[in-house]
């Protein structure tokens, strides 16, 4: 198993987790909070981060998150025997969002407190807002939002690098904590 920037700590002190042959690949630049919890069939890109106590399960099928993106705190992100869940590069996973059996592309925010289901398909350089739900099938096209629950389409509302200052601040961010967070007790 690669392990994350992180381990200048002690790693047994992480919650990343083989489940049977299921075993996590982390780039050695990707940062993995230590109360964040990585199970099974689980691969982090280059340069992403995994934030307090977000879970990335990888039980029952892959999950997979490209480079330089970021899966904040509380997020809960799984997949299904049937269904892998895919995060692309540059990508900002807000605060407890649930991701399962979709495909996020690259270059997409999801905001938080946002639902994210089966076979939906975010495509490049668009936006979920906040608290919205994405239902099974869902597809939101390049450069649209979805708002609402469910939620509501609405198209030509998203400008390509629109997300990238969020991007460079969680990569720097996540170097940031690699250098210099340390547990006190």
């Amino acid at each position: 198993m690669l392990l994350s920037s992180f381990q200048t700590t002690n790693v047994s002190d992480m919650a990343i987790y083989a489940l049977g042959d299921r075993t996590p690949k982390i780039d050695p630049s990707a940062f993995v909070h230590p109360d964040a919890t990585v199970i099974g069939d689980v691969t982090i890109g280059a340069r992403s981060s995994i934030w307090p106590q977000a879970v990335l399960r990888g039980d029952y099928g892959h999950i997979s998150i490209g480079s330089e993106s970021s899966i904040q705190d509380g997020t809960v992100i799984h997949a299904t025997a049937e269904l892998s869940t895919v995060v692309g590069s540059r990508c900002v996973v807000g605060h407890i969002v649930h991701l399962e059996g979709c495909l996020i592309e690259d270059d997409v925010l999801v905001g938080s407190g946002s639902i994210v289901l089966h076979r939906v398909i975010c495509e490049s350089h668009s936006l979920v807002g906040a608290n919205a739900v994405l239902t099974n099938g869902t597809v939101l096209p390049r450069f649209a939002m979805a708002l609402g629950v469910p939620a509501t389409i609405i198209t030509g509302k998203v400008r390509e690098g629109q997300f990238k200052e969020a991007v460079d601040l969680y990569v720097e961010n996540a170097k940031n904590y690699a250098r210099s967070l340390k547990r006190l007790d």
